[in-house]
């Protein structure tokens, strides 16, 4: 039976989260870990701040790395096992570098029909990122295909970071976006 392993490491077998790129990162700032715990206050069970206690994650950290996830699992007090189960369970926590600007396009069937393939080819070109493939040499874009951003009515849809765009995206509105992200008018993946 063949294991993945990592060239640096004896001939064992990794655990699946040892396959997982590491950040640099490996805890929290003093106030990430306060805003964990006021999120934690507002719930009778600790587990339920493991989804916003994530999204912490990969802001602070890029990316939701294993030391995220045990950094995460030490904040609230609870199993690393809950904390990775849910993190590679949920496709919105990047488990990998993501570029400063992370480009989603959906191309689900209703923005499909609307030019979603042609869009994505665009912001490939655009970017010169493939999906999946990591950010740009330059560190500032990566490109990922998505399944739906809740515009089914009015796609295509494109997200960058955390702002979605979904009425009449098309090469001009993509291009605009775009030239707003690297005058610095969008907030960065991770700050």
């Amino acid at each position: 039976m063949n294991h993945p392993q990592s060239p640096e490491t004896s001939p064992e077998p990794l655990a699946p989260g040892q396959r997982l790129p590491e950040s640099e990162r490996k805890e929290f700032s003093p106030e990430a870990l306060a805003e964990i715990q006021a999120i934690m206050a507002k719930y009778p069970d600790k587990l339920a701040a493991t989804l916003p206690a994530l999204h912490i994650a990969q802001r602070e950290f890029g990316f939701v790395s294993l030391s995220a996830m045990k950094a995460v699992a030490r904040a609230i007090g609870i199993p690393e096992g809950h904390v990775f189960g849910v993190a590679t369970f949920y496709t919105m926590y990047q488990k990998a570098p993501v570029g400063k600007f992370h480009l989603q396009v959906c191309t689900n069937i209703s923005c499909a029909l609307r030019g979603a393939a042609q869009l994505l080819e665009k912001v490939c070109e655009k970017t010169g990122v493939q999906p999946g493939h990591g950010p740009s040499p330059d560190g500032m874009w990566s490109v990922e295909e998505v399944e739906c951003l809740a515009g089914c009515g009015v796609g295509p849809c494109v997200q960058v970071n955390h702002d979605v765009y979904d009425e009449l995206v098309d090469e001009k509105k993509l291009i605009e976006v775009m030239e707003a992200c690297k005058r610095g008018d969008y907030r960065p993946w991770a700050h």
